[in-house]
């Protein structure tokens, strides 16, 4: 996919990997709607775009992903803006093991929510031209992460509910390609609260442990990161993709084919 003139919708955009990804995507020629919860460091990121890029590149879109009201209309500001939408980064994420609930009501019940929105706009069915997702999860979609099991559950969710809906756009030739990115540890805010107590919870006693595993890993730099979600955005080969990134680079994960058959099947006779 050639990003000039796509537009492209980016959940958690102010800071961290949604800043990164936007200016990646910007970079590429691509135009950004930028969702964010907090307006005000939000309006910071889209003015530092602006310098850069051009006022008319990007919108800033204060929304919470947890209501579906504010996230169905952010979807229907930016296509009215821009006059389409190509791509979508489902990327708003926290980690809290005190409250639990939010956690999973923003990091899956988002993601599968601005899944949904994307594919009802995007999807051929729909008279949409087809696009990408990508979905933020993390490594700890892939392996247990033991002082924050609850965000680790959501990743791994993310990870299932990439896989199956990029099969499911497959078989019912939606046109739409849908990836999950996996990063170990990244300078971002939300790796302050990896060693937070509060945020561990009932699991503070257990903060040596996690600093342990990012000092054993290390800790990515966000336009790192930001290289690998373009490849997930661009490779037009690559649907159901989730690709691990750590400090030696970005790899596809292999997973058993379990459900193969039916998604060789193609779609559905008319």
């Amino acid at each position: 996919m050639a990003l000039s003139g796509k537009v492209a919708l980016v959940t958690g955009a102010s800071q961290g990997l949604g800043k990164g990804f936007s200016d990646i995507l910007l970079k590429n020629g691509a135009k950004v709607a930028m969702l964010d919860i907090n307006e005000t460091v939000g309006k910071t990121a889209k003015a530092d775009f602006d310098k850069e890029f051009g006022e008319d590149r990007t919108i800033f879109l204060k929304c919470d992903v947890t209501s579906a009201e504010q996230l169905k209309d952010a979807f229907q500001k930016t296509i009215e803006r821009f006059g389409g939408l190509h791509i979508v980064a489902n990327n708003a994420g926290i980690l809290d093991e005190s409250d639990w609930e939010k956690t999973v009501q923003i990091n899956l019940n988002g993601v599968i929510r601005g899944t949904y929105l994307a594919l009802e706009h995007m999807k051929k069915g729909s008279g949409g031209g087809g696009g990408v997702i990508v979905n933020t999860a993390s490594i700890a979609g892939l392996g247990p992460l033991l002082t924050s099991p609850v965000y680790t559950a959501t990743k791994h969710g993310v990870v299932g509910f990439t896989r199956a809906m990029a099969d499911a756009s497959k078989a019912s030739d939606y046109g739409v390609r849908i990836n999950a990115l996996c990063p170990t540890f990244v300078r971002t805010p939300i790796l302050d609260f990896l060693t937070n107590e509060k945020s561990a919870g009932q699991f503070g006693d257990l903060l040596r442990l996690a600093e342990q595993l990012k000092e054993k890993a290390g800790v990515l730099e966000v336009p790192d990161v930001a290289e690998r979600f373009l490849q997930l955005v661009t490779d037009e080969e690559k649907n159901g993709a989730v690709m691990m990134v750590t400090l030696e680079g970005g790899t596809v994960v292999s997973f058993p084919e379990l459900f193969k058959v039916a998604v060789d099947l193609g779609p559905p006779s008319q």
